[in-house]
């Protein structure tokens, strides 16, 4: 685990408990300028390799088809439930600094799936996306995809950190992950002055643009710590939206909620990490979105539907 990372544990299920660290200027679900501080914490993504250190491909190799059979081809364009006419309300937000969301303004039972940091670079994990196309955004930080540091452990023995560095997500980027900006080093951004943050910030959203072709326009502060100046400065940066969470992801697959019900709600979006065993539990955690009744939405096209470009 970085020095300075908070996380939190949980049960799933009947015995899931609520996630009660402070919540910043407003509380719950923060649509538009309201400010949700200090949640979670944040860690792992990666590379395409195995344990090995060979590549895993970007793309699912091609089968030959016997004779008299037609070839499959991957349904076209990105992969999750898009919005219907009219299901998504506006998010509203005043001035012009990048709104705060912690939940998609929508009544439809669809979830969202967001990763962040970059340390244990998992090949299953990138299949798993890539095979079953579902819809996942990353949030990548630079010293955890170029494993400068201590790795996140929280989910067991670390095995694949640094296994492909950015070139794992370009991989992810292939299979349709949105690469987004989570800083350069995971500082607490409310101790460092609005230059610095800039530096953090604008940093971050240069190199992904580098290595992964798309500067991002999303952003998640480490922590879900921020104040003004951050805003301010995400916005120099090309930010169009803030991203926090309504849920996190333990080890397990396990949902530690931060609501008293301790139930998703439409519009949730869910907060994991690049940790160890992440092909495993996330094939626990999509069982368990889906046995619940959930569909898993395309967070892009949602934004845009709530009029967040």
């Amino acid at each position: 685990m970085r020095r300075g990372r908070r996380t939190h544990g949980a049960s799933d299920g009947a015995s899931d408990r609520v996630i009660g660290g402070p919540i910043g200027a407003a509380a719950g679900r923060a649509l538009g300028g309201a400010c949700l501080v200090i949640l979670a914490a944040c860690a792992p993504a990666g590379t395409g390799t195995g344990a090995s250190g060979s590549a895993t491909p970007a793309t699912a190799p091609s089968t030959t088809p016997s004779s008299g059979q037609a070839t499959s081809k991957p349904p076209a364009g990105p992969p999750g439930v898009k919005p219907r006419a009219g299901e998504v309300r506006p998010i509203e937000h005043t001035g012009d600094l990048p709104p705060v969301i912690s939940s998609i303004p929508t009544k439809r039972k669809v979830v969202f799936l967001t990763i962040d940091d970059g340390w244990e670079q998992d090949p299953g994990f990138a299949a798993q996306i890539r095979d079953q196309r579902i819809p996942v955004t990353a949030f990548a930080m630079r010293d955890a995809v170029e494993a400068k540091g201590t790795p996140d452990e929280a989910g067991g023995r670390a095995r694949y950190v640094g296994a492909g560095k950015w070139g794992y997500f370009r991989q992810l980027r292939d299979a349709g992950v949105p690469v987004e900006n989570h800083t350069l080093t995971h500082p607490d951004l409310r101790l460092l002055g609005r230059d610095a943050q800039r530096r953090e910030i604008c940093g971050a959203a240069k190199l992904i643009g580098k290595q992964v072709g798309t500067r991002p326009t999303l952003f998640r502060p480490p922590f879900g710590a921020y104040n003004t100046d951050t805003l301010t400065a995400a916005r120099s940066c090309g930010v169009t939206a803030v991203l926090l969470w309504t849920a996190t992801v333990q080890p397990g697959g396990k949902i530690a909620y931060q609501v008293p019900d301790k139930r998703l709600r439409p519009g949730d979006i869910l907060l994991m990490h690049f940790r160890p065993n992440l092909a495993r539990d996330f094939r626990v955690l999509v069982g368990k979105i889906r046995r619940r009744g959930y569909e898993l939405g395309n967070l892009q096209a949602y934004l845009a539907a709530a009029r967040i470009r």
